[in-house]
Formats: C-alpha cells, sequence, structure tokens
C-alpha cells in the first residue's frame, strides 16, 4: 500500500482501477490509500471504460472509504457513469448498485444516478445466485434445534441476501454467516 501511495501520480485508469479492486477483494481495507488515491482517481474518471468505473465504486464501499473529491457533487463520478450507462455489464452495474447503497446509506441522500441505471442494476444484484455453505448450514441447524423460528434467504427491498432471520423476543434479528464473500 506505502509503495502504491508513492507512485500515485504514475497510474492509469486501468492502473488505479486494478489496485482498488484488488485491495478491497483481497479485504485489504487500508483508508490511507483509498484516500490518497481519490483525488488521482477522480482525475482519470473521463478515461475509465466501464468496468473500471464499477470496479472503483465496489472497492470504495466494500472498503467503507468516502472521498468528496471522487464521489461529491463537484466530482465527475455519477455524470460519467451516465454517460456509459448502456456500457455496464450485469455484473458491472451490479457493482454500481452496492455503492448506490452504501452512498445512500452514508450520506442519506438520495442517489443522483439515473433511475433507469438504480433499477438495472437492483434487478442485476437480485438476481445474482447464492450457495450456503456448510457453515451456514451447521449454524441453521444449531438454531432450529433451540427451537428457533427462522427464515433463510431473505432479500432486503434493496437486494440483498440475509443468510438467516431469527425470531427473538418478538424481534427479527438478521444472521450473516459468511460475511464479505456476500458483498
Amino acid at each position: 500500500a506505502k509503495a502504491s501511495m508513492k507512485c500515485k501520480e504514475n497510474f492509469t485508469s486501468q492502473g488505479v482501477s486494478n489496485l482498488l479492486w484488488a485491495f478491497a477483494n483481497a479485504g485489504h481495507v487500508d483508508s490511507d490509500l483509498f484516500s490518497s488515491l481519490a483525488p488521482v482517481t477522480s482525475s482519470l474518471l473521463v478515461e475509465c471504460n466501464s468496468q473500471a468505473l464499477a470496479n472503483i465504486a465496489w472497492a470504495y464501499a466494500v472498503s467503507n472509504v468516502d472521498d468528496d473529491s471522487l464521489f461529491g457533487k463537484n466530482s465527475p463520478f455519477v455524470a460519467v457513469c451516465t454517460e456509459k450507462a448502456n456500457d455496464f455489464t450485469s455484473g458491472g452495474v451490479s457493482q454500481l448498485h452496492q455503492w448506490n447503497i452504501w452512498r445512500k446509506e452514508l450520506t442519506g441522500a438520495p442517489s443522483d444516478l439515473p433511475p433507469s441505471v438504480q433499477q438495472r442494476g437492483l434487478k442485476a444484484f437480485m438476481s445474482k445466485g447464492f450457495q450456503k455453505s456448510a457453515l451456514q448450514e451447521n449454524v441453521v441447524s444449531e438454531l432450529s434445534y433451540l427451537g428457533f423460528p427462522l427464515q433463510q434467504e431473505v432479500v432486503t427491498p434493496n437486494g440483498y441476501r440475509l443468510d438467516i432471520i431469527v425470531e427473538l423476543d418478538g424481534k427479527r434479528v438478521g444472521i450473516e454467516v459468511d460475511g464479505p464473500s456476500h458483498f
């Protein structure tokens, strides 16, 4: 991460996108790295293809690092994504959807993405398949054995899938067994 920060001015749009995605995908959240790269990334947005934009958005959302120079009102991020909206693959628009949810939760502001992109992203995100893990099956088995009423693979209005919902003292509690592997 430190080596990347030292040569950040030499990155191409593809290079910075790949680097951010790799760190986020590996679960190596380095907020200093992401914050350091945000202004450089912002300056390269117009050169990014749709996949690079999706990777950047997803990486910052997964890493939970926000930066006004990259995503703020004066940043070209939403405008560039809107301009390239038809170029996003199903996977890319799904990543953009995750970023969009994260931004709305973080800022409390409505999305700046066009409704058509939001709807396409939600549809792509919700259409992703899922696979239960052995660990999840073991947790379900134990909770059932203990007599907890539960539901499995519950989809939220935003398209997230919770592994288990348990009724506990009259309240519904969501349980995510496998964590970030679903993100």
